[in-house]
């Protein structure tokens, strides 16, 4: 399972992460802040601890925007049919600052993007953060086969 917050400010921006893509290689792209729900953890509480790992804000959450889904026949690491489920959460920041916290994962850094520019199709970003270029995928990284 994996939860999302959604996060718009005053000045009608989106705040992004940077994915860089982790130990297995998968694309590098820009994703809603969230992702992984621990075993003994319910979907809400996620969403904000993700959250502020990944852009050092702490957010409520609001109402519950989208849920998705998906199945498999199998899982590349356990050879066994699969479902994977996302809930993605409006929030509100009530806290913090931007800076991701979270060490040795897979995100690099957070960045408010403007709305009329999301999902973005420049076909590259800069990030002022980082002084590099980096090429956007999805705002939303797609869920993929464990």
């Amino acid at each position: 399972m994996a939860a999302y917050a959604v996060v718009v400010n005053d000045a009608n921006e989106i705040l992004l992460t940077w994915f860089n893509g982790g130990a297995a290689g998968f694309h590098p792209g820009w994703s809603l802040p969230g992702v992984g729900v621990e075993f003994d953890e319910d979907i809400e509480s996620a969403a904000v601890r993700e959250a502020h790992e990944e852009t050092g804000y702490l957010v409520e959450l609001g109402s519950l925007l989208a849920m998705h889904h998906f199945t498999a026949p199998f899982s590349r690491r356990t050879g066994r049919p699969f479902r994977a489920q996302r809930f993605i959460f409006d929030a509100t920041i009530v806290g913090g600052h931007l800076g991701a916290i979270e060490e040795g994962g897979t995100i690099e850094f957070a960045r408010w993007v403007a709305r009329p520019d999301f999902p973005l199709h420049d076909g590259v970003a800069h990030s002022k953060e980082q002084g590099e270029s980096l090429a956007p995928s999805f705002p939303l990284q797609p869920m993929r086969n464990p």
